[in-house]
């Protein structure tokens, strides 16, 4: 299993970001796909997630209305776009994926598989 994180970088307050997870080696129906962050010196912690199999969403409360979880089957791709960003959104960003779970669930229950993560850094 794969899930390849890309499209972190260095933005100003205010500013977009799309981070992307590239998923493969597993079978993506039956999994729900997740982002996690985690800022220097705090622990992980879950931002949102999407089920690919109905395509529900769930988001953390601190980035619903400005974060926007979406995926693209034929690319087996999990998009993350990121608008309004602030400076207390620095962290690392990771993929993840559950097998047969509620994206709901996601917040609450470790993922099977993880992702290496990409930095998004927002300066003020």
């Amino acid at each position: 299993v794969q899930l390849q994180a890309s499209g972190g970088g260095l933005v100003q307050a205010g500013g977009s970001l799309r981070l992307s997870c590239a998923a493969s080696g597993l079978t993506l129906s039956s999994h729900t796909i997740g982002w996690f962050r985690q800022a220097p010196g705090k622990e992980r912690e879950f931002v949102a997630a999407i089920s690919w199999s109905d395509g529900s969403t769930y988001y953390t409360k601190s980035v619903a209305y400005r974060f926007t979880i979406s995926k693209d089957s034929a690319n087996n791709t999990v998009y993350l776009q990121m608008v309004s960003l602030k400076p207390e959104d620095t962290a690392v960003y990771y993929c993840a994926a559950r097998r047969l779970a509620f994206a709901r669930s996601m917040a609450s229950m470790e993922p099977n598989y993880w992702g290496q993560g990409t930095q998004v850094t927002v300066s003020s």
